[in-house]
C-alpha cells in the first residue's frame, strides 16, 4: 500500500534529484512556515490539564510573529478520550499536513497521539506523563522487557516513577506515622503503572519499610469509594496515596470525610496538581499533598522570551483571573523546544530530518534543561525521554480565601527553593 508518508518521502527523493543535476530547487531556510499540530485534554475530565492552552498557544504565536517567524498551530482537543487522542493527530498528519506534532498530559492523550505519530512517521514531542507509562505503555508487551523498542520519531520529557516515589516518600518522612499507606489506583495507564508489582510503588515502599494497601483498580468517574475506605479504614492507613482525575479525588476525599477516614497524609497525584480541585473542597483541602513539576519560583526562563517562571506565571493570572497551574511551564516548553527544532533541522518537510533535530536537542526551558540521550535513564530509555526536576508541595489556605502550593520537599532539585515544612493534616 502507497501511503501519503511514502509519497512525501518520494517526492523529497526527487526534489534532492533535482538539486544534484545542477537545476534550480529551492532550498528550505528557516523562514518557510512552519506548521505545528498540538494536542491535549481541553474537555471532560481531565480538562484541568488544558486550562492554560489557549493563553500558551496565544502568547507563543505572537512571540513568533515578534521574532519574524511564521508559525502556524492546529490546535486539537483529545477530548479526555484515548480513542479521539487517535484520530486527532492522524487528522493533523493526513489533513492538516504538519510538520510536527506537541502532545500534552497524561498517557490517555499522550500514548495514543506518540503511537499514531511512530506509524506514519511523523516526529512527536510528548509531556506530562511519567515516562514509564508512556514508554512501557506503547511496547507490544509491556510485560518483557526483553521486547521493548526504542521509538524513532517519538520524544517525551517529564519525570518518573522513581522520581514521585522518592518526592513523595520524602514528604511523608517528615510526619509521624505507622508508615501504613492506602493506595488510590484506577484502571488507567497511570493507575496500571503506579500500582505495578516491578515498576511502580509496591516495590520500593516494601523497601523502605512500608505496607500498602491496594483494594485494587477501579474505573474513572466511580461514584462510591466505600469499599476503598473501608479497606483504607481496617488497616489502620495513616497515609493515603495514588493518581486519581480530578473529579474522583473530590468524590474520594469528600466520601472519606463523611466515612470517617482520618489519615495524618494525603499525597495524591494528578487531581491535586489543580488549585481548582482544592478550592472545590473548601476547607478540607488544606495541607492536602502532591507532587509538584512547575512553579513560578523554579529558577528558569524560557529560551523564547527571557521570563521567568514568575513573571509567565503572573502573565497568566493577569491574562485570565486564575491562579498558575502547572501545566503553564510544559505547555511552553513544548513551543520553546519545537522553535529549537525547527531552526536545526535539515529539512522541516521530512520526517527523520525533525527527529533527528530532536534527538540532538540541548535547551534551557521555562522547565528546566532539556536532552535526551541521559545516561540517568536506564538504557532502554535513554534514546526517547528527557528527565525533569520534580519538588513536592503542599496546599495552604490563605488567609484572605484560596490557597497556596507550598514546596516542602526538595530533595531531588535542591534549586528549587524551599517554601515550608511537611505538616500532618488536621
Amino acid at each position: 500500500m502507497f501511503t501519503r508518508r511514502d509519497f512525501l518521502k518520494t517526492t523529497a527523493a526527487g526534489s534532492a534529484l533535482v538539486a544534484t543535476s545542477g537545476l534550480a530547487a529551492p532550498a528550505i531556510a528557516q523562514t518557510t512556515k512552519v506548521k505545528l499540530g498540538y494536542v491535549s485534554p481541553q474537555t471532560g475530565p481531565l480538562a484541568a490539564f488544558g486550562e492554560a492552552d489557549t493563553f500558551v498557544v496565544t502568547n507563543f504565536l505572537e512571540t513568533a510573529k515578534q521574532m519574524g517567524l511564521e508559525y502556524e498551530v492546529v490546535v486539537k482537543d483529545s477530548q479526555s478520550n484515548p480513542n479521539r487522542a487517535a484520530e486527532v493527530a492522524k487528522e493533523l498528519i493526513v489533513d492538516d499536513e504538519v510538520n510536527l506534532v506537541l502532545v500534552s498530559s497524561t498517557p490517555e492523550t499522550t500514548n495514543p497521539v506518540s503511537t499514531t505519530c511512530e506509524a506514519e512517521e511523523m516526529p512527536c514531542i510528548s509531556t506530562v506523563a511519567p515516562w514509564q507509562p508512556w514508554f512501557i505503555g506503547q511496547q507490544a508487551n509491556p510485560g518483557d522487557p526483553a521486547s521493548w523498542k526504542p521509538f524513532n520519531y517519538s520524544y517525551h520529557f517529564f519525570w518518573g516513577l522513581e522520581d514521585i516515589i522518592a518526592v513523595f516518600t520524602g514528604m511523608w518522612s517528615q510526619v509521624e506515622s505507622n508508615k501504613k499507606v492506602g493506595g488510590l489506583f484506577p484502571n488507567d495507564g497511570d493507575g496500571n503503572a503506579w500500582g505495578d508489582k516491578v515498576v511502580g510503588f509496591p516495590p520500593v515502599l516494601e523497601k523502605l519499610g512500608y505496607s500498602l494497601t491496594d483494594p485494587g483498580r477501579f474505573q474513572n468517574l466511580t461514584d462510591d469509594f466505600s469499599a476503598q475506605i473501608n479497606a483504607f479504614k481496617q488497616a489502620n492507613s495513616e497515609i493515603i496515596t495514588g493518581v486519581v482525575i480530578p473529579p474522583d479525588l473530590t468524590t474520594f476525599w469528600n466520601q472519606a470525610k463523611q466515612q470517617g477516614l482520618k489519615p495524618k497524609v494525603a499525597s495524591i497525584g494528578k487531581a491535586l496538581l489543580f488549585p481548582q480541585t482544592v478550592e472545590s473542597l473548601g476547607d478540607a483541602g488544606h495541607n492536602l499533598s502532591t507532587e509538584v513539576w512547575w512553579t513560578p519560583t523554579h529558577p528558569f526562563k524560557s529560551s523564547l522570551t527571557g521570563q521567568s517562571t514568575k513573571e509567565v506565571a503572573d502573565a497568566f493570572s493577569k491574562a485570565t483571573g486564575r491562579p498558575w497551574t502547572q501545566p503553564i511551564g510544559f505547555a511552553h516548553a513544548l513551543f520553546e523546544i519545537a522553535v529549537d527544532v525547527m531552526k536545526r533541522a535539515e529539512a522541516i518537510g521530512e520526517g527523520a530530518s525533525v527527529a533527528k533535530a530532536i534527538a540532538d536537542t540541548k535547551l534551557d526551558t521555562l522547565v528546566g534543561p532539556i536532552s535526551w540521550g541521559s545516561d540517568k535513564l536506564p538504557p532502554f530509555a535513554q534514546k526517547n525521554v528527557a528527565k525533569t526536576p520534580l519538588v513536592g508541595g503542599q496546599w495552604r489556605l490563605k488567609s484572605g480565601g484560596g490557597y497556596d502550593l507550598v514546596v516542602v520537599e526538595n530533595g531531588l532539585a535542591t534549586n528549587v527553593p524551599l517554601g515550608g515544612k511537611m505538616e500532618a493534616l488536621a
